[in-house]
């Protein structure tokens, strides 16, 4: 039997998108994927259907990365409403509980933020991708069903205060992988007293890409309504762009040739050990590599374009 074609083009990058609030990111990722008529594509992390901002689109052999994308620190700008609990921790949810916000002051603000700075715990949210048994937690919710969840430790690097009204709080926040802003939103308000949700949610950074590098999907569908697919490639990025403070290792073409039939090479002035990316001998991004304990590199996730 034929195997069936993928239908697309074979277009390898990165495009730095700015998610609209209101959509999935699955479907931002389809709706890119369209646009691009790419073959393959994928996100580097899901953002609430509620949030805006950066979204980082990996194609084609960028895909190969994407999960080092996912592993990066993330910084957000948040609205956080005060003396209101929701059923999801934020706007869309229904209001569960109602409490009267305290007089607060800068000083007093940021002195109950400090406390969240560093590693803390966090349970996830029932409304979450999180599964149980299989099953995505938000759909247990909308069942009503509640089970319990194991904490995880996470990293607050800083949360700025930008802005405070008798009810709302402006914060930006910058954190490790997977950190729930909605959870931090609602444990903020338990400290104040008052509970509270995430009203606005927008996400500014991704490991080094930025929120300013970004396009719009109206942008992409403007272009794409005056000129074929191809013209969209101007605005993706080089793959090892995902990289950019990785440690860098340069290859002759003999080591090339060993490394693309999965044998480690030895190369002078190799760092000892982790995770590097490999280029070749005209600077040619190949992929990337760990250090063996030996001191070799070996091959991890090579890309071919």
């Amino acid at each position: 039997m034929a195997r069936r074609r993928s239908k697309g083009r074979d277009v390898n990058g990165i495009l730095l998108l700015d998610k609209p609030a209101g959509i999935s990111s699955n479907t931002a990722l389809q709706r890119v994927k369209r646009l691009f008529f790419a073959k393959k594509a994928g996100h580097t992390g899901s953002l609430d259907p509620i949030a805006t901002g950066l979204l980082p689109i990996c194609l084609g052999e960028a895909t190969k990365v994407s999960a080092y994308l996912l592993d990066a620190d993330k910084a957000y700008q948040v609205t956080i409403k005060l003396g209101q609990k929701t059923t999801t921790a934020d706007i869309e949810g229904e209001v569960t509980e109602i409490r009267t916000v305290p007089e607060m002051t800068q000083e007093m603000l940021e002195q109950v933020l400090s406390g969240f700075i560093g590693e803390i715990e966090q349970v996830p949210p029932m409304y979450s991708a999180l599964k149980k048994d299989g099953q995505p937690l938000y759909k247990l919710a909308r069942q009503g069903i509640e089970v319990e969840r194991k904490s995880r430790r996470v990293t607050i690097h800083s949360i700025s205060l930008l802005n405070f009204r008798c009810d709302e709080l402006d914060l930006e926040v910058r954190c490790s992988k997977g950190t729930y802003i909605r959870t931090l939103a609602e444990d903020i308000g338990e400290q104040l007293g008052c509970g509270a949700h995430v009203k606005v949610l927008r996400r500014t950074k991704t490991g080094s890409f930025e929120l300013s590098g970004a396009l719009t999907l109206e942008k992409l569908a403007q272009i794409r309504e005056e000129a074929p697919a191809e013209t969209l490639d101007q605005f993706l990025l080089p793959i090892d762009m995902a990289l950019q403070d990785w440690p860098h290792v340069s290859l002759s073409k003999d080591m090339v040739y060993y490394l693309r039939h999965g044998q480690a090479v030895l190369v002078p002035r190799a760092p000892t050990a982790g995770l590097v990316k490999l280029y070749g001998s005209e600077e040619e991004f190949l992929g990337v590599g760990h250090i063996l304990d030996d001191g070799r590199v070996a091959p991890k996730r090579l890309i071919c374009t």
